[in-house]
């Protein structure tokens, strides 16, 4: 058979392709007896050498290298761990597109790549703590976006971008990643509760203020804060009828939700109708012993009663507080007397709250409870 002899050109293209597949071997080699550094540096040159640029080998190896330097105790603290992971995942995400044929590295190079989302998700979160941390508003909120590349499905990420993005005081993007959780169903109370802060705060935009309580109503129907702030806006809107019918229609639906009837007290009071809001306030502890608003609001209506009293008192002549005074005095007493079973009601369910603590303090004292006031300001330097 006659031999032929290769070309110098051929033989200098051969010499390149088995070269740079050398580079692939030896970056293979120093990646098992865990040599990253210089493993690191063969990989490198050969996905960018144009003939292994687009070898499915050659990236998914770059893949098991940055991944494995990014975990490493000693070369993770050498590189940025984040930036690392990053181009792990790029690089296995590039092997499936490359293997035409025979899929010798895709089914593993998938595998890795969900191993590395949550760890680059939780360092880029990291990254945007430590950014926002540092008043870095902007960085942060580019490390967030990143984490939620990784998982969108989360909520936590998405808040913290738009806490930076406040921050930075773009509240655009605040409201376009609150809205973004809002659309898809994800959105806690406190994401409403912030899309609300932006729109009566920021914008000043009475409408779309109504807009977001009627989607945050629907979602938490039982939400008290709620309920109030969207019937306090048909009240600033002169919709009082409107506001008191949606309510009674809200009642008549459910007439046994205690928080129903603790908000329509709140309204009547904003409307001064304070005999009727008694009324509601009663009925909502009826039903719910234990509903704090109720008991506390109960609790003030009394409490107000005797302390106009005693106002009227300390406002009279000395003629007119012989002639009335000390009677006026003893219905106040009458008042805080039942002012204060609510108020020990109320904190009954919520003993730290500081408030409750600061009235009961003010009712004991008035009605000469000496050992009870000084446990109730003993109690207060602890809160």
């Amino acid at each position: 058979m006659k031999k032929f002899l290769l070309t110098a050109a051929a033989v200098v293209s051969m010499q390149v392709t088995f070269a740079q597949t050398s580079a692939v071997t030896n970056a293979i080699m120093y990646q098992q007896k865990g040599t990253l550094d210089k493993a690191k540096e063969e990989i490198d040159k050969a996905v960018v050498h144009e003939k292994t640029a687009n070898n499915a080998k050659a990236w998914y190896y770059k893949g098991v290298i940055y991944q494995d330097i990014a975990g490493h105790p000693v070369y993770g603290k050498l590189v940025d761990q984040a930036e690392a992971s990053k181009q792990a995942y790029d690089a296995f995400s590039k092997v499936p597109a490359l293997e035409t044929k025979k899929k010798e590295f895709t089914d593993e190079a998938n595998k890795r790549k969900e191993t590395l989302v949550s760890n680059m998700y939780a360092l880029a979160l990291n990254a945007g703590v430590e950014s926002y941390n540092n008043k870095n508003f902007a960085e942060a909120q580019k490390a967030y976006m990143q984490a939620i590349t990784y998982k969108p499905e989360d909520t936590t990420a998405y808040i913290y971008a738009a806490y930076a993005a406040a921050g930075a005081e773009d509240y655009a993007s605040a409201k376009q990643l609150y809205t973004q959780l809002v659309d898809k169903n994800l959105a806690s109370a406190s994401v409403y509760g912030q899309l609300l802060y932006i729109a009566n705060n920021v914008e000043k935009n009475e409408k779309d203020a109504l807009t977001i309580l009627e989607k945050a109503r629907a979602k938490y129907p039982n939400n008290r804060d709620f309920m109030l702030q969207e019937l306090d806006l048909y009240l600033k809107s002169g919709r009082e009828k409107e506001s008191m019918d949606k309510l009674d229609a809200a009642i008549k639906a459910d007439p046994t939700n205690a928080n129903l009837y603790t908000v329509r007290g709140n309204i009547l009071e904003k409307v001064n109708k304070p005999d009727e809001a008694l009324a509601s306030y009663k009925k909502a502890a009826e039903i719910d012993p234990n509903n704090f608003d109720a008991q506390y609001n109960l609790g003030v209506y009394y409490f107000n009663k005797g302390a106009n009293l005693n106002n009227k008192a300390n406002k009279m002549s000395l003629a007119e507080y012989q002639k009335s005074g000390k009677a006026v005095q003893a219905e106040a007493k009458k008042f805080f007397a039942q002012a204060m079973p609510y108020f020990e009601g109320a904190l009954k369910v919520q003993p730290k709250d500081r408030t409750t603590v600061q009235s009961l303090l003010k009712v004991y004292t008035a009605l000469d409870k000496t050992a009870d006031a000084k446990r109730m300001d003993a109690l207060l330097q602890t809160l």
